[in-house]
């Protein structure tokens, strides 16, 4: 008994650091946002909103704010649509042959992101001849954030009824009238919950950006340009408005979707 105490203290410890571990950077991130010296070191000298206030006074924050929601709003809008009529053909087919669409649907999810920016630059600039900007960010992007809206979607689909469709279609309801009167209010939360996590996603987004914007820039392009030019204060409070909006929107998106994969 003593035995099996001591291992569980040690796995609680080893739990806790790794925890630690994981959570401290993030942590002092926001802790330095909101120091009153330019030093990012403890002891902090005082508590201040002037390096927000610094970050809001910035010519290129709004511009790369715009063009964020922008790209994060098209991405998600995108994904999901194209997504849930994706789930629903997957989930309407035999077993094996969802899990074959799912396997390949999932390998940009596994490729390393370094990978997917320069083949998606190459194909942009060299096969297709189209000018990098917004509008090419947004296509790069979907290749990586698609395949998490199938499978969120699948996964709830998987559990669905269809019973309820069918009955709808008995009664003389067309197939688009059964999907909004049946089925999308049914998995509308995790359709949702979807859009949030593609939204954080895409908002996040760094590699493949920077291979597809050209010029202009999004937040996290901006955190880089602001990290080879300086290091103060006003680098950690835009990295704790990314942090906040990205762990709220994730969040949301869970409670919502109430996906466990």
């Amino acid at each position: 008994m003593t035995g099996l105490r001591l291992s569980q203290a040690l796995w609680a410890i080893f739990a806790l650091a790794v925890s630690f571990y994981l959570v401290a950077p993030l942590a002092l991130v926001i802790l330095f946002s909101f120091n009153s010296s330019a030093l990012t070191s403890l002891p902090l000298t005082g508590l201040t909103f002037d390096w927000y206030r610094r970050l809001m006074a910035l010519d290129y924050f709004l511009p790369a704010l715009r063009n964020s929601l922008i790209i994060a709003m098209a991405v998600g809008a995108l994904s999901v649509v194209i997504g849930t009529l994706a789930a629903l053909a997957i989930a309407r087919m035999p077993a094996r042959r969802a899990e074959r669409f799912i396997a390949a649907l999932s390998l940009p999810m596994m490729m390393p992101a370094l990978i997917i920016g320069i083949a998606m630059l190459s194909m942009f600039v060299r096969l297709l001849t189209i000018r990098l900007g917004i509008m090419t960010v947004i296509l790069g992007q979907l290749v990586v954030v698609q395949p998490f809206v199938i499978a969120i979607v699948y996964a709830r689909l998987q559990t669905f009824d269809w019973a309820v469709v069918d009955s709808a279609r008995d009664l003389g309801a067309s197939p688009l009238a059964a999907f909004f009167t049946v089925t999308l209010p049914i998995v509308q939360p995790t359709i949702v919950g979807a859009a949030l996590i593609a939204l954080a996603i895409s908002l996040d987004d760094f590699v493949i950006t920077f291979f597809t914007i050209g010029s202009g820039n999004t937040l996290p392009t901006m955190v880089w340009g602001l990290v080879r030019t300086s290091l103060d204060p006003t680098i950690n409070a835009l990295a704790t408005l990314l942090i906040a909006f990205s762990i709220g929107s994730t969040v949301i998106a869970l409670w919502l979707s109430r996906y466990r994969g």
